[in-house]
C-alpha cells in the first residue's frame, strides 16, 4: 500500500514543482517589482493605497481592500497552513516542498555514487535495500549528482528571479545573453547559494535553517494527538532480523521508532512506512511503523502504553471513561 501511496507522494511532488517554476510564467501569482504590485491569474492584486492617497476610492473602500486582499489572504492562509500542521505536522514539505523534493532527488543520487545521503555521514549505508536488493555504490553517479546540484541551483536561482520580475523579460535576455547587470549579480548569487545548499546542507537546512518547516514542527508539536509514526513495541523483536531500514531511508535523517520530541523535523514522507513494509512484507508479518493520532498517538509523545489506571491525558470526560474502566475491573 505503501508503494502506491510514495507514487502518489512523488507524483504531488512533481505536480507543485512544475506550478512552482510555471506560475510566474502564466501569470497565476508573482510580485512584480517593476509594476510595484502582485499579480494574481492574470490580474494586478493591489491594496488600493494609491487610489486613496488620490482621492480615487474612499474610506470605507479603502478598509475594505486592506481586509479583502490584504488581512484575508495572509492571515486566513496561515490560519490553513497552520491547522493542516497542528493535525499532520510538516505535510506541506513532504509532500509538497520544492526544495524538499529536490533534497530527496539529490539524496538518492548521492547514495548511488558514494553509498551515503550527505557527504558529512561518516558510515555507509547498508547495500542492502528494504526490498532485498542490493545497492553498490558507483563513483560514475558522481555525474549526474553533480550536474543535478548545479542545474537545480540554476533553475531555482532563474525562477526566483522570474517571481520578482517579468518572465518574458528575464527568459528573454536570459536565451539573448543579454541579461542586466542586476539580474546577472543575483542569478551567480543565487545560484553559488543554492550549489552550497544542494551540495553540503539540503536536509540540514530543512532541519536548521528552515522558518517555514519550524513552524509547522512548532505547531505540530503543540497537538499530541496529531499524526504521527507509531511504533509496535510489543513487537519490537520484529526488527532483530532487519538492518535499521526504516532509519537509512529517512531523507531527515531520524529514527523513527523513538519519542515524537526526537522527531521534530518528521516530515510524514512515509519513507520510513514503506521501508518497514517491504522488509515485514519478506519476513512474512505486518509492519511495526503506521501512522497513528488521536488516542493512539499519545504513546509516542509520553513513552508509555495507554494504561486503564490513568486518564491518558486528564480531560473531564476521559477521566470519567478512566473511573468507569477501573471500577469495571476491580482496580479502582
Amino acid at each position: 500500500m505503501n508503494g502506491s501511496l510514495q507514487a502518489r507522494r512523488r507524483l504531488l511532488q512533481a505536480g507543485f514543482f512544475a506550478l512552482f517554476v510555471l506560475a510566474p510564467v502564466f501569470d497565476i501569482l508573482r510580485f512584480d517589482l517593476t509594476l510595484g504590485h502582485a499579480i494574481f491569474f492574470g490580474q494586478p492584486w493591489t491594496l488600493g493605497i494609491d487610489d486613496f492617497v488620490a482621492g480615487r476610492i474612499g474610506v470605507g473602500e479603502a478598509a475594505w481592500n486592506l481586509f479583502w486582499r490584504g488581512a484575508l489572504p495572509l492571515f486566513g492562509g496561515a490560519a490553513l497552513f497552520l491547522w493542516v500542521a497542528w493535525r499532520y505536522g510538516r505535510l506541506y514539505c513532504g509532500w509538497l516542498c520544492p526544495h524538499f523534493s529536490v533534497v530527496e532527488t539529490i539524496n538518492g543520487l548521492m547514495r548511488r555514487a558514494i553509498g551515503r545521503h550527505s557527504l558529512w555521514e561518516r558510515r555507509p549505508l547498508p547495500a542492502r535495500q528494504p526490498d532485498g536488493t542490493r545497492l553498490r555504490p558507483d563513483p560514475r553517479y558522481w555525474v549526474p549528482t553533480l550536474l543535478a546540484v548545479f542545474g537545480f541551483a540554476f533553475l531555482w536561482a532563474v525562477v526566483l528571479l522570474t517571481w520578482l520580475l517579468p518572465p518574458a523579460t528575464v527568459y528573454g535576455n536570459l536565451l539573448a545573453g543579454e541579461l542586466t547587470r542586476n539580474q546577472a549579480t543575483f542569478l551567480i548569487a543565487a545560484t553559488g547559494a543554492f550549489s552550497i545548499d544542494f551540495l553540503l546542507a539540503r536536509h540540514l537546512f530543512c532541519r536548521f535553517g528552515c522558518a517555514v518547516g519550524l513552524f509547522q514542527s512548532l505547531v505540530w508539536m503543540a497537538n499530541d494527538r496529531a499524526l504521527v509514526v507509531g511504533f509496535d513495541t510489543p513487537r519490537a523483536a520484529v526488527c532483530k532480523s532487519c538492518n535499521n531500514a526504516c532509519d537509512n531511508t529517512c531523507p531527515m535523517r531520524l529514527k523513527p521508532r523513538t519519542l515524537k520530541r526526537r522527531m521534530f523535523t518528521c516530515t510524514e514522507c512515509a519513507q520510513c512506512l514503506d521501508a518497514c513494509e517491504q522488509v515485514t512484507a519478506r519476513l512474512g508479518t505486518r509492519p511495526v511503523l503506521r501512522w497513528v493520532s488521536g488516542e493512539a498517538a499519545l504513546p509516542v509523545v509520553t513513552g508509555r502504553p495507554l494504561s486503564i489506571r490513568e486518564p491518558a491525558r486528564g480531560r473531564p470526560e476521559e477521566v470519567e471513561e478512566w473511573k468507569n474502566r477501573s471500577a469495571r475491573s476491580g482496580t479502582a
